[in-house]
């Protein structure tokens, strides 16, 4: 019997581990409902439980991430997933321009190649809806957005962007997680699921055409002018795109397999 008992403990200790426990340098989500800005006045979505990175991805890491992976370096990336425009901060396969800091967010990056370095981590991107639901909390609530101080710090960096983008400057929200706003944009696994129709960017390939700030202007919410810019910029994009001031982090979903074994 006592043997039965101290064996139920230790599985629970092992299921609590894999539940609950954080994985380095990411921060443990709990998931709950909330209405999405393009949901406003319909859907109510529910986001399940996931860690995310705490820091976007650095120039660093992904420098590491190529010297491991040379199809994706400057020289070999296939432009069937990349454009002209692919690490275009770096002077040859495995080195950075002299002005690029290791410390700041990596930048010039496709989806496809965003992609398939949080892979290689044992990660995802995360969805629009996860990136959304973290981005609404400040240091002290999960859901901010009815702050007007919240909203006026967004809009500044609108006003003002930041010269040298050093990773971890802002203060880091409820969750733990830093930079999600102030920094770059960055790119989520379904950037794309939210559609902004052509009329409001021209339908061109040139970046002052990819932030579609005009139409922002029109909604009925103006609290929500940033969470807008950044679902017409997300629908004006394709996988292949790479841009200075867009990069990335990624997610982990919740290793249930302990639960099931139960």
């Amino acid at each position: 019997m006592k043997s039965q008992v101290f064996r139920f403990v230790i599985v629970l200790l092992v299921f609590q581990t894999a539940m609950f426990s954080q994985t380095k340098d990411m921060a443990l989500i709990k998931g709950s409902r909330y209405i999405p800005l393009y949901g406003r006045d319909s859907t109510v979505v529910a986001v399940k439980d996931f860690e995310m990175d705490v820091y976007p991805v650095s120039n660093a890491s992904y420098l590491e991430f190529l010297k491991e992976n040379p199809k994706w370096q400057k020289s070999q990336a296939l432009r069937l997933f990349t454009d002209k425009m692919y690490l275009a901060n770096y002077k040859s396969d495995l080195e950075l321009k002299d002005s690029e800091n290791l410390q700041s967010p990596a930048t010039y990056v496709s989806w496809f190649a965003a992609k398939a370095y949080c892979e290689c981590q044992g990660k995802r991107l995360p969805t629009v809806d996860e990136w959304e639901y973290v981005a609404m909390a400040d240091e002290n609530t999960t859901d901010a957005r009815v702050k007007p101080e919240y909203n006026k710090r967004i809009l500044a960096w609108y006003e003002a962007p930041k010269k040298e983008k050093i990773i971890g400057d802002s203060p880091k929200n409820i969750w733990g997680v830093y930079d999600l706003h102030g920094l770059v944009w960055e790119w989520t696994l379904d950037f794309n699921s939210v559609l902004i129709t052509g009329e409001s960017r021209k339908d061109t390939d040139q970046d002052n055409n990819l932030f579609c700030g005009s139409a922002a202007v029109n909604a009925t919410d103006l609290m929500n002018y940033a969470a807008f810019m950044r679902y017409a910029t997300r629908g004006s994009l394709k996988a292949k795109y790479s841009m200075k001031n867009l990069g990335f982090r990624c997610v982990k979903d919740i290793d249930t397999a302990a639960k099931n074994e139960l």
